[in-house]
């Protein structure tokens, strides 16, 4: 989807891309690399943002994202994918030095309530997701897995779906605990998911607070919330401490930075100086398409990353 400026000599030759000799590609990003420094934050780019570059396969496009310098991946579809592949990708993750960021944990139901409603069934097979997720987990070496909570109930009052989820979410968290994983609450704005249950920030810091677990954490999608509510840095601020994962996209466009209104280099500047240490998953389309699209991705990235600690 999106990343920073190519110096010319780290980008695949012209050639090689127009032939779609791949591997050819690969050999050429590895023996240049080592001219392109890791970004200082930890960017995560996912699966086909950079396709035209890198091609298909998965292993070549995770070689790619480490030949220009970021060092971490997220891949919300990495439950679903064969386990084979899911070891592979970890293999190349492990020796490329690139973090694994979240993947999704279960289903997510966008147009009916499960959790808000609070019966034994929905909260039985929201349960069976956590605990076959902990296995992706440790197959993959990730952390954090996505959780979206769901509709909300119409025929419920607010306070009673609260409990309920915010009581689902607490069995969950035992699950997880023993694993030492953790869940990220994710707010998503009205406009692209209308009827949500969980929104805004303060929403996700009072059922993390209430769920009282190392292992339920808020996933802070800064264009979600500048959609939702605005007022970014004030409401990152205020539920710094229940923040456990950030994802990014600008507005409008679900673009890379710099191309929309959010000023990314003020919102980046903030998170550094907390001492954040985690992912930032680029969660995002890229604005133009094709290879200049791609290199436009890495180009926006360099100029919104924070300088290296001296």
């Amino acid at each position: 989807m999106n990343r920073r400026t190519f110096i010319n000599t780290s980008i695949l030759s012209s050639a090689a891309i127009a032939t779609g000799c791949a591997a050819r590609s690969a050999n050429l990003l590895a023996n240049e690399a080592s001219v392109i420094a890791p970004f200082n934050l930890k960017f995560a780019p996912h699966l086909g943002m950079f396709k035209h570059h890198a091609g298909e396969d998965p292993i070549d496009q995770l070689n790619f994202m480490a030949d220009q310098g970021f060092v971490a991946f997220e891949d919300n579809n990495m439950r679903t994918r064969e386990v084979a592949l899911q070891e592979k990708m970890a293999s190349v993750m492990a020796n490329r030095g690139l973090e694994m960021g979240v993947f999704v944990a279960h289903k997510i139901y966008w147009n009916e309530a499960t959790l808000a409603k609070g019966d034994d069934e929905s909260r039985a097979e929201f349960l069976d997701y956590i605990t076959k997720a902990v296995d992706v987990a440790k197959r993959v070496n990730a952390k954090w897995m996505t959780v979206v909570p769901g509709h909300v109930d119409l025929r419920q009052d607010m306070g009673y779906q609260t409990s309920h989820v915010v009581e689902t979410l607490k069995q969950a968290s035992a699950i997880l605990e023993p694993h030492d994983l953790t869940m990220v609450l994710e707010p998503l704005n009205f406009r692209n998911h209308p009827g949500l249950f969980l929104t805004k920030a303060a929403q996700a810091y009072q059922v993390c607070k209430a769920v009282d677990s190392p292992s339920c954490k808020i996933l802070f999608d800064i264009y979600h919330q500048q959609i939702q509510e605005g007022n970014l840095i004030p409401n990152m601020e205020k539920t710094w401490d229940e923040i456990a994962y950030i994802q990014i996209g600008d507005n409008p466009g679900r673009k890379e930075p710099t191309t929309g209104e959010i000023n990314y280099q003020n919102v980046f500047k903030f998170v550094h100086e907390q001492g954040f240490s985690g992912v930032l998953g680029m969660e995002h389309g890229n604005s133009e398409e094709g290879l200049d699209g791609e290199k436009k991705v890495i180009a926006a990235y360099r100029s919104v990353d924070v300088p290296a600690k001296n």
